[in-house]
């Protein structure tokens, strides 16, 4: 993460501080008019046949070909005597790889691969503001249990945009504001629960925490925003990625459409690499990330709440980033991978051919 940061900051380095946000896409278009891409391949193995149970179901995020990911060459492997899969989809749009076993299997054994090319997301050409119908937007404006938007959040909201009139403006003036009031904290597990009412008290978390306050906020003043669930890609050839869930968030914006936006990655740089926040490094990364994603990323899903496709027994999940499993309806904790078991391998597409040239480099 720190490598890839850091090729970021130099990137938008340099012009982009001089400037306001949302200048920064020219910087980064004279470095790469296409945009930079990264591409490999995933490699998910589970291996639940520790689990004494009856039943044992498993539900595995099944990545989508978007405007920014192409996925490719999917494979799915296991004993297909003894229990059955699908592809279903739920009310969300998110595609779900569905396995059960049967209560006779022993071997509850399976490997789901798949291809990525991965392209950057470069910060759209803001077009004049039109009008919009909020009822087409709905699912953006909503709150939730973990992401109210009424009370407390909405004051804060109406806060921090005070005197700004544009779409453009109030978004960028809450994130602005994230940047300013929170940090990142790596002790929390996983990816955070989102609980945007002990957040704004305690003003640190990870991703889908930090995102969740970005999606409330802007929701509570009639800016729809969304969130992406997904798994960190690799800078390295090959790597364990079996922790590396990440989420950003977009919002809409009238008149250009969906803004990418991943503040939380700009926190975690703030921490890990140690900068302060007035930093040229801090601050070029805070440009970047105000419509722009690197493409070290992978997105499965979106939505809070699900339920998902056959429905689970054990009520709706926060977000479907994970795989999600029960054993006789009750649920198997995924962020205990070791346990669970399953393991996220990534392998750079052309991981083998630089190994071949790196020994024919070491033979001269």
């Amino acid at each position: 993460m720190r490598k890839i940061l850091k090729r970021l900051s130099t990137l938008v380095m340099g012009l982009s501080l001089l400037a306001p946000i949302g200048s920064g896409l020219a910087h980064a278009e004279e470095a790469s008019s296409a945009g930079e891409s990264r591409a490999g391949t995933f490699t998910v193995d589970f291996d639940l046949s520790h689990h004494e149970g009856e039943e044992v179901r498993l539900w595995i995020p099944y990545a989508q070909s978007d405007d920014f990911q192409e996925i490719s060459n999917i494979k799915v492997t296991f004993d297909e005597e003894n229990a059955k899969s699908e592809i279903t989809e739920d009310d969300k749009g998110n595609q779900i790889l569905y396995v059960e076993w049967s209560p006779e299997a022993t071997d509850r054994t399976l490997t789901y691969s798949f291809d990525v090319e991965r392209q950057e997301v470069l910060r759209p050409d803001f077009k004049e503001e039109e009008d919009f119908d909020p009822a087409e937007f709905d699912e953006f404006l909503q709150g939730n249990s973990l992401m109210p938007i009424d009370g407390e959040v909405k004051e804060t909201a109406e806060s921090i945009i005070e005197g700004k009139t544009t779409v453009k403006d109030k978004a960028q003036a809450i994130y602005d504001w994230i940047y300013d009031n929170m940090e990142r904290d790596n002790d929390v597990v996983g990816c955070g629960l989102g609980d945007v009412k002990n957040l704004l008290v305690d003003l640190d978390g990870k991703c889908t925490d930090i995102h969740s306050v970005f999606i409330a906020l802007a929701r509570s003043v009639g800016i729809p925003a969304r969130e992406t669930f997904g798994v960190r890609l690799s800078k390295d050839p090959e790597a364990d990625v079996t922790t590396a869930q990440h989420c950003w968030a977009e919002y809409y914006q009238p008149g250009t459409g969906w803004v990418a936006i991943d503040i939380a990655d700009v926190l975690k740089a703030v921490l890990n690499d140690e900068l302060d926040k007035d930093s040229e490094e801090a601050l070029a990364l805070k440009d970047y990330y105000w419509g722009n994603l690197d493409p070290i990323r992978v997105g499965f899903s979106t939505g809070r709440e699900l339920m998902l496709v056959p429905e689970q027994e054990a009520g709706p999940i926060n977000n479907f980033g994970y795989p999600y499993a029960e054993v006789d309806g009750k649920a198997i904790d995924f962020y205990k991978p070791e346990e669970f078991i399953y393991s996220i391998q990534f392998t750079e597409a052309d991981a083998n051919s630089n190994e071949a040239a790196e020994e024919e480099t070491s033979a001269e």
